[in-house]
């Protein structure tokens, strides 16, 4: 190249995919019923640490959809893009987080993953330590509806990036 050229280069990204069915449409009852839900999981958990656990448990489905969600909604409640980038490693980031939200951290990839088929104990009263029982209810109700919503936007393959935080609150 020459240095008057000015020829520019464009990436291409690869083309954005259809969603499979717009399930709140066509069942909209059930849409309803799950914002209820996820209205009445959050009562009383901390938001940051809320998105925290959505983010942490969307990672671990793979649900694009959740996880451009739930890291502007963490964005615009305050939380570090630092904290939110380390969450896929916070095993080896723990400085990142309070034991707290490490507790809280564990029992999410516990409940979600499942590949004991069980909760293991030291994960469970790890959270019970640092989460009086209403606390752990709340949390537990929160990482359950978080694993239903991506299973949702995984089967019907919702496509990320055009949410706007609050849009569903």
């Amino acid at each position: 190249m020459s240095e008057n050229d000015t020829t520019t280069t464009t990436d291409t990204f690869a083309t954005e995919h259809a969603p499979r069915l717009e399930w709140a449409k066509h069942a909209p009852e059930v849409w309803k019923a799950m914002l209820r839900l996820d209205k009445a999981a959050r009562q009383g958990l901390d938001p940051k640490l809320g998105e925290l656990v959505k983010i942490r448990t969307s990672q671990l489905n793979q649900c694009a959809f959740c996880l451009d969600m739930h890291t502007k909604d963490a964005l615009a409640a305050g939380e570090s893009v630092e904290r939110i980038v380390q969450l896929s490693a916070w095993e080896e980031s723990r400085h990142f987080y309070t034991e707290k939200e490490l507790a809280a951290l564990a029992l999410t990839e516990a409940v979600t993953v499942l590949t004991d088929g069980f909760v293991p104990d030291d994960v469970y009263e790890s959270a019970a330590k640092h989460f009086d029982e209403a606390e752990l209810a709340q949390l537990i109700a929160a990482i359950t509806v978080i694993n239903a919503w991506n299973r949702f936007g995984v089967t019907c393959r919702l496509t990320p990036g055009h949410y706007t935080p609050g849009q569903y609150a």
